[in-house]
């Protein structure tokens, strides 16, 4: 997730886990533990992507690749790194110090909310299809949880509206909630949001507003309310994207029963269950040969056709239905034989397939990219030239290969 929902996520569990703790005995004593904790859990939830200091640890585009999301984002590792957080709390915020010596239940807040700080954030980048590899050293193995943007405003609406309304100064609670409002209308007038979806936001909005407002300053039901909305908005998006993606496969399959599939990298528009971009990953064996495609998917057609789906985020250019719900816009089929070689016989290209989970060769076998970035703004960053006079890399972090299936097909 980017790091503006990290941090209103992080702020709002912090809120709920104040407001549920007993209040300390004095006044200046509980907003020190207010201020503390939505710090400390705000903090903590934006605290693994401190990694990109390790980028040049190895050549680019491994660096990012293979350290962004790397080490810092496993639960083994979140350990050494939330004691690292707490001691620099400790040292350079005085006042919590001096209360965290007095007041036990500051003590198992300022943990509670570190903790789950930590876990808030591994949770939410699985939700979308980039990946995290939570268990290493235990199993490489990376996990995809297509299911959320990564810039997802149901989180900002639903948990942000009652932080704002619970501020204490009137002004910057007018300029937070004005500037939430700023930035959906943008994403709207952008083509990143629809239209629909922006009123479903804006009511969402105004029902986690009411509650808070209803229930008084110091109640923790408007913030309660937003951090519930947004797990059942990440179930019905795990739904969906499980629609979505038997869908996709059983378009893919008609098209071409030879190929078997693989994969379907499932991409989810920002509010809006019914629409998917996907990536998928074909094999035939017979053929030596793999395929990759992208496209739109809507789960119900009839009411949202995939051409329809937010303007911004569509890709521009002729398309072709593979299905009812179903377009596709792009396609490559390429060697499967070439990329098992140059897996074995290029250290380079094997350390690069630790992270592509749809590789793609180029025309000519010259550069390696990821078909799931094909289509980002400024280019695709995971592009490698294949050919390189560069020593092997070292250091290189031991992650499952997302496509062991296409590496080694039957024999895997």
């Amino acid at each position: 997730m980017d790091n503006l929902t990290h941090s209103i996520i992080g702020f709002g569990a912090g809120e709920l886990i104040h407001r549920s703790l007993p209040r300390e005995v004095e006044d200046r004593a509980q907003q020190v533990r207010h201020r503390l904790l939505l710090v400390a859990c705000a903090l903590a939830s934006n605290f693994p992507d401190l990694d990109l200091v390790l980028n040049n640890l190895l050549p680019p585009p491994l660096g990012y690749l293979l350290h962004h999301r790397g080490h810092t984002h496993t639960a083994l590792l979140a350990i050494p790194q939330a004691l690292l957080l707490a001691a620099l709390i400790w040292l350079l915020w005085p006042s919590a110090r001096t209360l965290l010596k007095a007041s036990t239940t500051a003590r198992w807040g300022l943990a509670a909310s570190i903790a789950l700080g930590f876990a808030l954030h591994l949770a939410m980048d699985f939700t979308n299809s980039y990946g995290v590899h939570p268990w290493y050293p235990f199993d490489g193995r990376w996990v995809y949880g297509d299911m959320v943007f990564i810039i997802e405003p149901l989180f900002w609406v639903a948990i942000g509206v009652p932080m704002a309304l619970i501020m204490r100064w009137r002004t910057a609670r007018w300029l937070a909630l004005a500037g939430l409002l700023a930035a959906l209308v943008m994403f709207a007038v952008k083509g990143y949001l629809g239209w629909i979806a922006l009123a479903i936001l804006l009511k969402v909005a105004v029902l986690c507003g009411a509650v808070q407002t209803r229930s008084g300053r110091d109640s923790r039901a408007g913030v309660a309310l937003g951090l519930a909305i947004g797990i059942g908005f990440i179930a019905v998006q795990g739904v969906a994207s499980h629609l979505g993606r038997a869908q996709i496969a059983a378009a893919l399959q008609q098209v071409d029963p030879a190929s078997k599939v693989l994969d379907v990298v499932m991409t989810a528009f920002p509010s809006q269950p019914l629409c998917w971009a996907y990536v998928s990953v074909e094999s035939n064996e017979a053929a030596g040969t793999y395929r990759l495609r992208r496209g739109i998917a809507s789960l119900a057609p009839q009411w949202v056709a995939p051409l329809s789906c937010s303007a911004g985020l569509v890709e521009h250019g002729p398309a072709m239905a593979l299905a009812p719900g179903v377009a596709q816009f792009g396609m490559e089929q390429d060697d499967l034989g070439r990329l098992r070689t140059l897996s074995v016989d290029n250290c380079r290209v094997n350390a690069w397939l630790r992270f592509g989970r749809a590789p793609a060769l180029d025309g000519e076998g010259d550069a390696l990219s990821d078909y799931r970035f094909a289509m980002t703004p400024r280019g695709n960053f995971t592009t490698m030239p294949v050919a390189s006079t560069e020593p092997c890399p070292t250091g290189v972090p031991g992650w499952g290969y997302p496509r062991a299936d296409l590496l080694h097909g039957a024999a895997k």
